[in-house]
C-alpha cells in the first residue's frame, strides 16, 4: 500500500513538473504571439474565467473523490449508482457555469474588466466548463479507486492539444487583440472537450473493474451527503476567487489612474501576470511531490496521537522548504534579469523578478504549509487567513497603485507573502506545540543562500560576453551559471544542516518501506 502511494506521488510530482515545464513554454509562446498588451488582456480575461471554473469544478472535484471512495468500500452496486449522480451534478454545475460566464461577458467585459474586447473570449471560454467538470468527477473517481495514470495522461493530452489548436487559432485570426484572445480561449475549451472524452473513455474500461456487472443502486442519503460537501467547498472557494477575481480587475484600473492610459497600464498588467509571476510560481512544482506524500503521514499521525512524528515531519518540512526556496529565490535574484531577457525579450519582467526574489521562500513556504494544514485538520483557518489577506490585498491595491503604479502592486505582493505565510505557519506550528527553530527555518538556509547568490553574481560576470549573444548562447550561460550556482550553494547548505536532513529522511523512508515489505 505504501509502495503504491509513493508511486502515485511520484507520478502526480512528476507529471506536475512537466505540465508546469510545458505550460511555461506555452506562456513564453503566446507572450510573442499576443505581445504585452493582448497577454495582458488574456490575463483579465482568465481572472472572471477562474471564476466560474471554480463554481463549476471545486465543489464536485471534491466531493466525487471523498464519496466514491466510500461507495467503493460499501459496495460496487451502490459506487455505480453514485458515480452516476456525481456526474449529473457535475454536467449541472458546469452546464449552469457555462450559462453564468456567456450571459455575463458583455456586462463582464465593460463593466468588471473596463475593456469590451474581452467578451468575446469569454464566451469562447464557457463552452469547456461543462467538459471540464465532468472530467474532474472522473478523476475523483479514479483516485478514489487508488490510480492516477488516466489522470495525468488526459492533463497530458490536453496541454498538447491545446497548444496545438491555440497555433492553428492564432493562425487564422486577426490582428485584432480580442479576436486573438477569443481564439486562445477557444483552443482552451477544445482542449477541456478533449480530456472529458479521455477521461470518459478510461472511465468505460475501469467500469467492469470497478462495479462488476451490478446494477445501479441508490447510496443512502446520496443528495444530502453531496450537498453537505458541496455548499462548504463550493461556498469558500467561490468567495475567495471573487476576492482574487475582484483585486485582478481593481490593479489595471488602478494603474490605469497612475499612468494615465488604459494600454500601457494592461501592458503592464500582463508582462507582472502573465510573465514574471509564473517563473516566480515555478519552483513549487519542485517541492509539490513533498506536499502530497506530506499530507496523509501528517494526518496519520494526527489519528494516532503521535506528537513526536508529527512534530519531526514539520519540522523536517520547513528546514527543506527553507533551504530549497532559499536558492531559489537567490536564483532569480542574480539571474532574473537575464533570465527574463532570454525567454521573454523583456527587461521589464526581468526587473520584476529581481523585486520578488525575496517572496520566493515566503510563497514556496506558503504552499506547503498550506498542504500541512490541511493534513491536520485546520483547512478552516488558513480559509480564514486566505479570506482576511485577499481583503487586505484589495484595500492595498486601491489605496497603494494610484499613487505608486506598479511599485505599490510588488509591495503588496511582498507584503502579502509575508502576512501569510507568518499567519498560516505561525497557526500550524502552534496547533502541533512544535517550537520555532529560527537558525533551522531562517538563518542557516538564508545563509547558503547568500553563498551561491555571491557566487552566481561572480559567473554572472565571467559569463557576460554569452549572455550578450543571441539566445541560444543565453540559455547555454544561464545552464552553466544556474549549475555552478547549485554547486556552491550545495557545498554551503550541507555542512549547515541540508546533509542531516536527507540522510535522517532517507532513513525515515528506508524503515517504513522495510516495515511495508514484511
Amino acid at each position: 500500500m505504501r509502495h503504491t502511494f509513493v508511486r502515485n506521488a511520484a507520478l502526480l510530482a512528476a507529471s506536475d513538473l512537466a505540465l508546469r515545464l510545458a505550460g511555461m513554454a506555452l506562456r513564453i509562446w503566446l507572450a510573442g504571439a499576443l505581445g504585452a498588451e493582448g497577454m495582458g488582456l488574456y490575463q483579465l480575461v482568465l481572472a472572471v474565467y477562474s471564476l466560474f471554473v471554480t463554481l463549476a469544478v471545486s465543489g464536485v472535484s471534491a466531493a466525487s473523490t471523498r464519496l466514491m471512495a466510500e461507495e467503493l468500500a460499501a459496495g460496487p452496486a451502490r459506487a455505480r449508482g453514485m458515480l452516476a449522480r456525481l456526474l449529473a451534478a457535475g454536467a449541472a454545475l458546469g452546464c449552469g457555469a457555462m450559462a453564468a460566464q456567456w450571459a455575463l461577458a458583455e456586462p463582464a467585459a465593460r463593466w468588471w474588466l473596463g475593456d469590451a474586447r474581452a467578451a468575446g473570449a469569454l464566451r469562447a471560454g464557457a463552452f469547456g466548463l461543462p467538459c471540464m467538470a465532468v472530467a474532474a468527477v472522473l478523476r475523483g473517481f479514479f483516485i478514489a479507486r487508488g490510480r492516477v495514470g488516466p489522470g495525468v495522461a488526459s492533463q497530458l493530452a490536453e496541454q498538447a492539444f491545446r497548444a496545438g489548436a491555440m497555433a492553428a487559432a492564432l493562425g487564422l485570426a486577426g490582428p485584432d487583440v480580442g479576436a486573438r484572445c477569443a481564439a486562445v480561449m477557444g483552443a482552451t475549451a477544445a482542449g477541456e472537450g478533449l480530456s472529458a472524452v479521455l477521461m470518459a473513455a478510461f472511465a468505460r474500461r475501469e467500469a467492469p473493474d470497478a462495479f462488476g456487472h451490478d446494477r445501479a443502486a441508490a447510496p443512502p442519503r446520496a443528495a444530502r451527503r453531496l450537498w453537505d460537501i458541496l455548499w462548504p467547498v463550493e461556498g469558500g472557494r467561490c468567495l475567495s476567487g471573487a476576492l482574487h477575481t475582484a483585486e485582478n480587475m481593481l490593479v489595471p484600473a488602478c494603474l490605469t489612474v497612475y499612468l494615465g492610459q488604459r494600454s500601457a497600464a494592461v501592458a503592464q498588467y500582463g508582462v507582472l501576470k502573465g510573465m514574471a509571476l509564473p517563473l516566480v510560481n515555478f519552483p513549487f512544482g519542485l517541492l509539490g511531490g513533498v506536499g502530497v506524500l506530506l499530507m496523509p503521514e501528517l494526518a496519520r499521525a494526527r489519528m494516532l496521537g503521535d506528537t513526536r512524528r508529527l512534530q519531526a515531519l514539520l519540522g523536517r518540512m520547513l528546514r527543506l522548504t527553507g533551504y530549497i526556496s532559499a536558492l531559489a529565490g537567490a536564483g532569480f535574484w542574480v539571474w532574473g534579469r537575464p533570465l527574463a531577457m532570454a525567454l521573454y525579450g523583456s527587461a521589464e519582467a526581468g526587473a520584476y523578478l529581481e523585486v520578488l526574489a525575496p517572496a520566493l521562500p515566503l510563497l514556496c513556504l506558503e504552499g506547503m504549509v498550506d498542504a500541512a494544514m490541511k493534513g491536520v485538520g485546520l483547512q478552516k483557518a488558513a480559509f480564514r487567513t486566505g479570506g482576511w489577506d485577499s481583503a487586505l490585498r484589495i484595500a492595498a491595491v486601491a489605496l497603494l497603485l494610484p499613487r505608486w503604479g506598479m511599485r505599490g502592486q510588488l509591495a503588496v505582493i511582498l507584503l502579502s507573502s509575508l502576512f501569510t505565510c507568518a499567519a498560516n505557519t505561525g497557526r500550524l506550528l502552534a496547533a502541533a506545540q512544535l517550537r520555532p527553530d529560527a537558525g533551522g527555518y531562517l538563518v542557516r538556509p538564508a545563509a547558503a543562500a547568500l553563498a551561491a547568490g555571491l557566487a552566481g553574481w561572480r559567473l554572472r560576470g565571467l559569463l557576460g560576453p554569452w549572455l550578450a549573444g543571441g539566445r541560444g548562447m543565453q540559455l547555454a550561460a544561464l545552464a552553466a551559471g544556474g549549475a555552478g550556482m547549485c554547486a556552491a550553494w550545495l557545498l554551503a547548505a550541507w555542512p549547515l544542516g541540508l546533509g542531516r536532513e536527507l540522510r535522517a529522511g532517507g532513513r525515515k523512508w528506508e524503515s517504513s518501506g522495510h516495515r511495508a515489505k514484511n
